[in-house]
């Protein structure tokens, strides 16, 4: 799987259609266990609501799951799910919570305010593009702190971890593309003194 766009941390969005308010709560999670998780934490908190519909999708859309949680078939869950294969982003889950306004809304209406409330969900998100990175990690004297971060970060790399003992040391994530221009620098910045370790190769956010 190449570069993939999710959410970061969690987002809100709210409809009113008749009386009946609609909150949709997106979440970024890494697997169908988080997912559930998420999905009974809403349902502890809008414990009295009348419906908490939800939907996930995990691996670019290869196991997603959605329920109607009593509203009629194909009113709710797959719309809410329908909204986040739409957005092209994965491993998040939205539970949308309906308090009843008394006035029933009817297949459209269910529709409409199930798909509304959970784009204004994904519209209040902070989307970031996982992208695949070497891990790298390089030891500096505190000297040559500021110019190496400064190097990482104009290199589009991301800062992952900072270590300040008796030198400092940097672990930081780059783009495939961006190694070698990074590597070409660093060496010619710092005359060769510093080192680029690689560690890993990962999957980091990149924020949009």
């Amino acid at each position: 799987m190449g570069n993939y766009l999710t959410v970061i941390d969690e987002a809100i969005g709210e409809y009113t259609e008749k009386r009946s308010k609609f909150i949709a709560t997106l979440r970024h999670v890494e697997n169908e266990e988080e997912a559930v998780s998420f999905i009974e934490e809403m349902r502890t908190k809008y414990w009295d609501a009348r419906h908490n519909v939800f939907a996930y999708s995990l691996k670019n859309g290869a196991l997603s799951r959605f329920s109607d949680d009593g509203e009629p078939h194909g009113t709710a869950g797959k719309p809410v799910l329908d909204v986040i294969t739409g957005s092209g982003i994965t491993d998040v889950a939205i539970v949308v919570t309906r308090y009843f306004g008394g006035v029933l809304l009817g297949t459209g209406g269910l529709v409409r305010a199930y798909s509304k409330s959970a784009k204004e969900a994904v519209e209040n998100s902070k989307l970031a593009e996982m992208v695949f990175c070497t891990v790298f990690e390089t030891v500096c004297e505190y000297a040559d702190h500021a110019k190496l971060l400064s190097l990482i970060e104009n290199s589009g790399g991301s800062l992952e971890n900072s270590d300040f003992s008796e030198r400092v040391t940097l672990r930081y994530a780059l783009r495939d593309g961006d190694v070698e221009p990074f590597l070409q620098k660093l060496s010619e910045g710092f005359s060769a003194r510093l080192k680029a370790k690689e560690l890993e190769k990962s999957v980091f956010p990149f924020e949009i």
